[in-house]
């Protein structure tokens, strides 16, 4: 591993000063790709864009950790399109791909985008797209030029153009908590607070089609789950027994939600089905059930139960049977959700008084522990696989952090303000 020097992380981010998150790169892989993203060319000098395309597609890609970008005083040329691309500029610079792009004036608000990806080595174009735009959709447009640019290059879908909802609690000047429930694009940028409340706020879950979250509320002194259009912020609370409402959970389909209960005395996982209210009670234990995950073909859950007499993992048909142990390995494993691929679970494990995020193989068993802690939290995969986004205290304070599925590359998230826990990154955008 490496550790990227400070002043190549403030120069990536420089455009980015005034995002409410910061994504700082702490580790990244060794033999990173280095690529070359020239300045997109505006072609009015007398009018500034109101977004760097160039620079927040080169911010992606440096902060997926796989990418050494060469910095802009480095280059020897600025070609804005591939009939000006002198390959042995870059060969000697040592790069082994190229963007270059312009973006142009399209009517009243819009833009033109286009850009060109190069194999470098072999003076081949990759990719080639001319994509119209607007003002608000222009940061947009570069986080989806960097997805192309990542699956280009390393084969599996880039999750640039995504957003993460997390939690975040503030005291005012009154002394007053305040509790809301945000999202931002992933990079930190346009945060919107979809819900404030002086009661706690917490587990937030994206419908798979990223158009609404289900959460937990306290309002009106009673726990509830509620599920809320982002767009629109329309809502409606979907669970609000006596007792335990928590730990919604998305089917894959969208259409049920998997929850915990205590309804009928003990905290159980149920499973709702969203069009006709209907329940159906997937456990029956004496035990604690809790924190219910589904697996990507919608056929298993697992969750957290201490049934065993330590937390640990479980695992469960969708339509309830008896349950199966997954987790062996220490004395406190919880909080588990499926990758992507259905391979592993990603889950907070406990060693030594230590809480840190790891990744078990559902192949052979294998616990490969991923961070440091010492008191890490709520990990949530990217929709490709590849990062792991989770909550760290750090001097006392909340914050979030993100590492690779293989634990080679590490970024720390900064928010502006108050404490920040229980991150939850959006499926793929359709």
């Amino acid at each position: 591993m490496y550790r990227l020097a400070a002043v190549l992380v403030l120069s990536l981010w420089q455009a980015l000063a005034a995002a409410d998150l910061t994504i700082e790169i702490t580790e990244g892989v060794q033999g990173a790709i280095p690529v070359a993203i020239v300045p997109f060319h505006w072609p009015d000098e007398g009018a500034s864009l109101p977004e760097d395309v160039g620079a927040i597609v080169a911010a992606d890609l440096a902060r997926s950790g796989r990418f050494r970008i060469l910095p802009e005083r480095d280059m020897l040329s600025r070609p804005t399109s591939g009939a000006e691309v002198d390959f042995r500029d870059w060969r000697t610079l040592g790069q082994d791909a190229l963007v270059v792009g312009q973006v142009q004036p399209n009517g009243p608000d819009g833009y033109l985008v286009q850009f060109q990806l190069f194999d470098v080595l072999r003076g081949e174009q990759m990719a080639a797209y001319s994509v119209p735009t607007s003002t608000r959709g222009l940061r947009l447009t570069a986080h989806q030029i960097a997805d192309i640019v990542y699956e280009k290059l390393t084969g599996a879908p880039g999750a640039f153009a995504t957003r993460i909802a997390y939690i975040t609690e503030e005291r005012g000047r009154d002394g007053v908590r305040r509790v809301s429930l945000k999202v931002s694009d992933a990079d930190g940028y346009h945060p919107q607070t979809i819900v404030s409340s002086t009661e706690p706020l917490m587990s937030p879950a994206w419908s798979p089609d990223g158009r609404r979250l289900a959460y937990v509320s306290f309002e009106h002194k009673r726990q509830s789950v509620y599920l809320q259009e982002v767009l629109t912020g329309n809502r409606e609370p979907v669970a609000a027994y006596e007792g335990i409402n928590s730990a919604p959970a998305w089917s894959p389909d969208g259409r049920r939600l998997a929850l915990v209960l205590s309804r009928e005395g003990n905290p159980e996982i149920y499973v709702l089905d969203l069009a006709s209210r209907g329940l159906t009670r997937i456990t029956r234990n004496f035990a604690i059930d809790t924190e219910p995950a589904w697996s990507p073909d919608g056929r298993t859950l697992v969750f957290t139960s201490d049934r065993g007499g330590t937390p640990q993992i479980y695992q469960v048909a969708a339509g309830g049977g008896e349950p199966r142990r997954v987790t062996f390995e220490g004395t406190y494993n919880a909080r588990a959700s499926y990758s992507p691929d259905g391979r592993s679970l990603v889950l907070v494990t406990r060693r030594g008084g230590v809480f840190r995020i790891g990744l078990l193989s559902l192949a052979n068993g294998a616990l490969q522990e991923l961070t440091g802690g010492p008191l890490d939290e709520s990990p949530s995969f990217a929709p490709n696989g590849s990062m792991i986004i989770y909550g760290a205290k750090v001097g006392g304070r909340g914050e979030l952090s993100a590492v690779s599925a293989d634990g080679r590359v590490r970024q720390r998230i900064i928010v502006d303000a108050g404490d920040v826990r229980e991150p939850a990154w959006s499926p793929l955008s359709k």
